[in-house]
């Protein structure tokens, strides 16, 4: 049997949690959620995620922290990220840049609030990327 791709899904907010894990348990995936950046990294550790779903707005420590981190982090340099937040995308890579020299490497950027077929399609498309 195939083993169902792990995602970990990370945001502040309770019902964007309830909403994507609404829609992403119509499907064959293992789910986590972590509700700020700290919490995201210390699962990670715990286990590696096929796909992580970022907020970039939280408490504690932010998604771009996250991205920084585990973009320096050679053993999870490579792990795929979507972005979903209600940040422009501009504005959040014109940030990252500033902040810390790079470019933002996250796979895909998603606008909240988004549609439950997109998402699907969006989440599908990364993980046979990486597979």
């Amino acid at each position: 049997m195939e083993k169902q791709p792990y995602i970990l899904i990370t945001d502040d907010d309770p019902d964007i949690l309830e909403n994507l894990l609404t829609i992403l348990g119509s499907q064959p995936y293992r789910l986590a959620t972590a509700r700020d950046g700290r919490q995201c990294l210390a699962l990670i550790k715990q286990e590696r995620p096929d796909l992580l779903i970022l907020d970039l707005l939280m408490p504690r420590m932010d998604g771009w922290g996250v991205i920084r981190e585990l973009r320096s982090d050679p053993q999870y340099a490579d792990l795929p990220i979507m972005v979903l937040t209600t940040v422009i995308e501009d504005a959040s890579r014109r940030r990252y840049e500033l902040e810390v020299g790079l470019d933002m490497d996250v796979q895909d950027y998603v606008q909240k609030p988004a549609k439950p077929a997109e998402l699907i399609q969006r989440v599908e498309k990364l993980l046979k990327i990486h597979a």
